[in-house]
């Protein structure tokens, strides 16, 4: 890792969208003040493009290749920074410039979460640093606290609000009476929404966050196939309305849970108390929310995507390893995954859960849907039952905490009962 010129840091730059172009602008604005914090200036030498046909004004066109050889062979580029996105042939590209000796630093939360150890292995064998701080929640730093500031504490929960698309979605929903589609229309027109949201709205994006922040809180990897997803688009107004009857606001949450059976992993819409730190975050914006044994409560909140957002992490970890190159040290902090505990089956795992159902109006029927939760061994905490025109009343249930496949066993009954017209939502609860 020792360098002769330690005035000069060159860096390459793979992807020159919307995150790229940002790293690229603060990296122009702020060398001066960047040569101050870390003892050297920060040079863009290379930037990796598609088309180089394409306009890109932004560029000092001298720095645009289509060639990845040309930074992998160019001894002069310290660092390599991926903000390709995808998994190929972002994984190429990341393992043969720490084979070739490079640092990296990287955004892309699909890596880290599918092949987060076979390149950390390959920069502990490279002594090389790996950084990924803009992987999870853009500007909200999470990555760095988990394997620093809270390495004292035994982490047993994480618990996010890691999708600005969705948590905007449900923030209209709440606030407005929007239904999910309308809501989604709109998200698309601000642009917080893809054209095909199916990642965000599904809950995969927020599924490979919070695998990469279980593997390094749990010491214990997690991939993203192992975490249950389960999206917002079956979340009503209906739902939205009587969260609120009960005190609570709905989010798309994820949630990794260290138990003394294993580790619990999930994603999928909850309900939340209204005076939970989670509950006032809006419109786009990210929080996350950890518990440990000897600091207690913590929440990060801050913007979680976006341009310059996630390009100020970037630059976090660049500046990090520009300091660790000039004073030839190596910074980089591995997950320590010495643990290697079970990933529980979502059936395995407890819960408190919403639940509505259309139902016959007439005597008799909530009684029976209460003895099917009962034989269950799925306990009331609360209910409302509301009649509507046509014969048909509504039921309203949050139940007390009870293991997943008891509940759903209670699902499968009401489905063929007579009785049960319709189960029109079932929601966790906080």
């Amino acid at each position: 890792m020792r360098r002769t010129d330690k005035d000069n840091i060159n860096i390459a730059i793979l992807g020159a969208g919307t995150v790229g172009t940002g790293v690229y602008k603060m990296i122009k604005e702020h060398r001066d003040e960047y040569k101050d914090r870390t003892g050297a200036y920060i040079n863009v030498k290379k930037v990796l493009v598609r088309n180089l046909n394409k306009e890109r004004p932004e560029y000092d066109k001298s720095v645009l290749t289509c060639d990845f050889d040309e930074i992998i062979n160019d001894r002069d580029i310290d660092i390599v920074v991926e903000l390709m996105g995808g998994i190929h042939p972002a994984l190429e590209y990341v393992t043969k410039s720490l084979e070739a000796g490079k640092q990296v630093v990287t955004a892309n939360k699909d890596l880290i979460a599918e092949n987060g150890e076979l390149i950390g292995n390959l920069a502990e064998s490279k002594g090389s640093d790996l950084l990924f701080e803009a992987a999870v929640a853009g500007a909200i730093p999470i990555i760095r606290p988990l394997k620093q500031s809270m390495a004292g504490s035994k982490i047993t929960e994480i618990m996010g609000i890691v999708n600005g698309t969705t948590n905007y979605i449900l923030t209209q929903m709440s606030e407005t009476g929007m239904g999910y589609e309308q809501a989604l229309a709109k998200a698309t027109e601000l642009g917080y929404a893809e054209a095909d949201p199916t990642a965000d709205v599904e809950g995969y994006d927020a599924g490979r966050k919070v695998a990469i922040m279980a593997t390094i809180a749990f010491h214990s990897r997690v991939v993203f196939s192992q975490v249950y997803t389960e999206g917002i688009t079956k979340i009503t107004a209906e739902d939205i309305k009587y969260a609120k009857e009960f005190g609570y606001v709905i989010k798309l949450l994820g949630v990794a849970k260290e138990t003394d059976d294993g580790i619990e992993v999930k994603v999928h819409p909850m309900l939340i108390p209204e005076d939970h730190p989670l509950a006032g975050v809006r419109d786009a914006f990210n929080a996350v929310f950890v518990h440990g044994d000897a600091m207690d409560d913590i929440t990060f909140m801050g913007r979680g995507a976006g341009q310059m957002p996630t390009a100020s992490a970037v630059m976090g970890d660049v500046i990090d390893v520009c300091r660790d190159l000039v004073y030839d040290s190596c910074g980089r902090v591995g997950c320590n995954c010495y643990k290697k505990l079970p990933v529980k089956n979502i059936e395995d795992s407890m819960s408190k859960f919403f639940l509505r159902i259309q139902a016959e109006d007439r005597p008799g029927v909530l009684a029976n849907i209460a003895s099917v939760l009962g034989n269950n061994d799925v306990s009331i905490a609360q209910v409302v039952q509301k009649s509507r025109k046509g014969g048909t009343a509504e039921i309203v249930i949050i139940t007390d905490y009870v293991k997943e496949r008891n509940f759903n066993d209670a699902l499968a009954v009401f489905n063929g009962m007579s009785g049960v017209k319709e189960i029109s939502g079932v929601i966790r609860v906080y």
